[in-house]
């Protein structure tokens, strides 16, 4: 009688892995002395070729694994796997959603990889570019002949080269529908490249400033050109009659003066011979920037076209010496105010001996720009207690003495606040209450 209680045949998947781990053992000690060139070529190919087919090997028994997962309660297979391999669950979480997505949707992917058709790296570029498609748009004829495509061209291109070509696939199967869907793709990028945007100032302590800003690539590209233009001036042609263009980037004083238009190329300075980094060259090309900037073209701040307000002593001022003050607190050396004075216009702050701003009132309706700025400088913040909103955006209200109660327009009656502050300041279900230090206290009427 036949013994039925025996072993079961093993399976031909744990058959062909305990093979190829003897075979691999009887190559242990094995060296490669004796192999001509071309035959360590050969046998180096064909090593990386089997490499790939049992990645494939192993992603098909991860697709499988749930039930290995499930004896030991373990979260999925790549909670199993990863500590009895000694491996980090980052990347194998990683191959285990690959496996998954090869299994449920991209079997040609899966068979390529398994046959050494493709590499492990060329099947996530190739899954991702397919899962990036909009599958209901799209529709599953296109999808198919999206993968097959990009199989294919596997033989022929790096994963990089892959990814870019996975990224125009539906250029390549379905002209129509890739123009209006590289639409819809560049609509959604710009709206998330307005909705990430970001810009902050932290002050160092050290008397420099920490910006840090996330804009849209358009943007980047734009500010780039601009810095450029102040970083790679245009050298002027000795034969050329025509003088250098400042307004241009050449003769500004702020570039390299190499004229090479090599924006990263080694640039040193004729005073010390030391090399100046690129992103030295370009922050000092953004400061020169900012200073080229036209105030007149700029938004109006509060009634007031933009201006950069900068107190300091005459004394000061004349003789270098000493500090000036800008109007949101910071301290700047006369020097740099001297410097600044050079190329703006320069705004007098009339102060009196206990230094309050002198009285610039104006028999007019609305408050003029000097008065405004007037009022800044004496407080550079929203009149309202506890309001830190800064004058240049603020509003000047009469306060004391309407203007339609026959008041004055001077700087006695008159007071910053914000636009949220001055909309109650003519709200009549609030109380105002000046405070002695000139701020406004507002309360809501019961």
């Amino acid at each position: 009688m036949d013994n039925l209680s025996g072993p079961s045949p093993q399976h031909p998947l744990l058959r062909c892995v305990t093979e190829i781990g003897a075979a691999l053992d009887q190559a242990e000690g094995i060296t490669s002395a004796g192999l001509r060139t071309e035959e360590k070529g050969e046998a180096l190919l064909e090593v990386s070729r089997q490499i790939e087919r049992l990645q494939g090997l192993k992603l098909t028994l991860m697709a499988a694994g749930e039930d290995v997962a499930a004896q030991t309660a373990a979260r999925d297979i790549a909670a199993w796997l990863a500590p009895r391999v000694n491996a980090d669950h980052g990347p194998t979480k990683a191959l285990q959603l690959l496996a998954e997505a090869i299994e449920a949707r991209w079997h040609r992917v899966g068979a390529a990889l398994r046959c050494g058709a493709c590499s492990l790296e060329q099947a996530r570029v190739i899954t991702k570019a397919l899962d990036d498609l909009p599958a209901e748009e799209v529709g599953p004829e296109l999808l198919g002949q999206a993968e097959a495509h990009l199989v294919a061209q596997a033989a022929h291109f790096t994963p990089q080269q892959l990814r870019r070509l996975g990224e125009k696939i539906l250029e390549v199967i379905a002209p129509d529908a890739f123009e209006d869907q590289e639409r819809k793709n560049l609509q959604d990028a710009q709206r998330r490249a307005n909705a990430a945007t970001r810009l902050n100032f932290r002050k160092r302590g050290d008397g420099s400033t920490d910006i840090h800003a996330r804009v849209p690539d358009s943007v980047a590209a734009r500010l780039a050109a601009y810095l450029d233009a102040f970083t790679n001036p245009r050298k002027p042609d000795p034969t050329d009659p025509t003088p250098a263009d400042p307004a241009k980037g050449a003769g500004n004083g702020s570039g390299n003066g190499s004229g090479d238009g090599s924006g990263d190329g080694p640039i040193t300075d004729p005073a010390t011979g030391q090399r100046i980094p690129a992103e030295r060259r370009r922050g000092h090309a953004f400061c020169a920037l900012l200073e080229a900037l036209d105030p007149d073209a700029l938004p109006i701040h509060g009634g007031n076209a933009t201006t950069l307000v900068v107190t300091i002593d005459w004394t000061h001022l004349h003789t270098g010496t000493g500090g000036a003050t800008l109007a949101d607190g910071t301290r700047i050396s006369a020097g740099e105010a001297r410097r600044l004075a050079c190329t703006a216009g320069i705004i007098p702050a009339v102060l009196g001996a206990d230094s309050e701003v002198l009285d610039l009132g104006r028999l007019s309706r609305l408050f003029s720009a000097a008065q405004k700025r007037a009022l800044g400088i004496a407080h550079p913040t929203c009149r309202a207690e506890g309001c830190t909103i800064p004058a240049k955006w603020c509003e000047a209200h009469h306060f004391t003495d309407p203007w339609c109660q026959g008041g004055r327009t001077d700087l006695a009656d008159g007071k910053l606040l914000c636009n949220w502050h001055h909309h109650r300041a003519h709200d009549d279900t609030y109380d105002t209450l000046h405070l002695p230090n000139g701020d406004v206290r507002f309360h809501k009427r019961t």
